[in-house]
C-alpha cells in the first residue's frame, strides 16, 4: 500500500467493514421472531456472514490502526459519528417485506461490487471479496426469491412489498456514491469505480420487480450522509445495544 493513501485506504476498509456489521446487527435481531422456522435460520446465517466479513476487515484494520486497538475496540467502542455504514442499513428492521427490500437492493449491489473488488491491485481487497463473494451471492437469491413471492402473492403480500421498496428506494443511490478517500483509491489504481455498475443494477433490479408485478421507484432524491457520520435518529439505539458488553466490560474477551 502507497503510504500516501494509508488515511483513505483505513477509510475505506472501515466503509466496509461498518456496512457488514451494521447490516449484520439488524439482521440479528430478526433470530426468534422469523415468520417461520425456515427463514429464522436463514436469516440468522446471513447475519452471521455479513459479521463474518466485518470481523476480517477489522481485523486488517486493527493491524494498521495508529490507535493501537484491536478488532473488538474498533468494531465496538466508537462514538456514532465515527461509523461510515449506509443509511439504509441502519434502518428499523419493519416488517418482513422491509427487511427483504433492503437485503435486495443491497445483495445485488454488493455481489456486483465485490466481484469488481476481486480485480483489486490489493491483495487483502482482492481475497477477501473472493470469499465473500461466494455468501453474497446466496443473500441476493434468497432476497429475490422472497421479492417474488411476495410481491406475485396474495393482496396483502403485494401491497406490503410495493411499499416496502418505495420506503428503500429513497436510500439506493449512496450505495454507488463515492467519497474523497475512495476517490483517492481509485485515481492510485487500487480501485475500480463502483458507479460503473448502476446501470447493470438498475437492469437487474427491475427484471425481478417486473417479474413481481412491482412497480419501480421514480424518485430521483436519495438520502445520503452515512458516509460521513450523519446518521438516521435510529443509530443511536442499534449502537446502544451492540456495543452494551463493551461498554459494561471494557476489553472483556471471551
Amino acid at each position: 500500500m502507497n503510504m500516501k493513501h494509508s488515511e483513505a485506504y483505513l477509510r475505506y476498509l472501515t466503509h466496509l467493514a461498518d456496512d457488514a456489521l451494521i447490516l449484520g446487527q439488524r439482521l440479528a435481531e430478526w433470530c426468534g421472531h422469523g415468520p417461520v422456522l425456515e427463514e429464522d435460520i436463514a436469516l440468522a446465517n446471513i447475519s452471521l456472514d455479513q459479521i463474518g466479513q466485518a470481523t476480517l476487515i477489522y481485523k486488517e484494520l486493527a493491524k494498521l490502526d495508529p490507535a493501537g486497538r484491536d478488532e473488538d475496540g474498533i468494531a465496538l467502542t466508537r462514538l456514532e459519528h465515527e461509523y461510515t455504514n449506509l443509511l439504509m442499513l441502519e434502518l428499523p428492521n419493519g416488517d418482513f417485506a422491509f427487511t427483504i427490500a433492503r437485503q435486495f437492493f443491497y445483495a445485488t449491489f454488493c455481489e456486483k461490487y465485490l466481484k469488481l473488488l476481486t480485480s483489486s491491485s490489493d491483495e487483502f481487497l482482492s481475497s477477501f471479496a473472493a470469499k465473500a463473494l461466494k455468501e453474497v451471492a446466496y443473500h441476493r437469491r434468497h432476497a429475490s426469491e422472497w421479492v417474488l413471492r411476495l410481491g406475485d402473492g396474495t393482496e396483502e403480500s403485494h401491497q406490503r412489498m410495493q411499499e416496502a421498496i418505495q420506503a428503500c428506494w429513497d436510500f439506493v443511490g449512496e450505495m454507488f456514491e463515492v467519497d474523497e478517500a475512495e476517490q483517492q483509491l481509485i485515481d492510485d489504481g487500487l480501485l475500480a469505480s463502483k458507479q460503473t455498475l448502476h446501470a447493470s443494477w438498475l437492469e437487474d433490479v427491475t427484471s425481478i420487480l417486473q417479474e413481481a408485478t412491482l412497480t419501480l421507484p421514480t424518485t430521483a432524491t436519495f438520502q445520503r450522509g452515512g458516509r460521513t457520520g450523519r446518521h438516521t435518529e435510529h443509530m443511536g439505539y442499534l449502537l446502544s445495544e451492540l456495543q452494551y458488553m463493551q461498554r459494561a466490560y471494557p476489553g472483556a474477551k471471551w
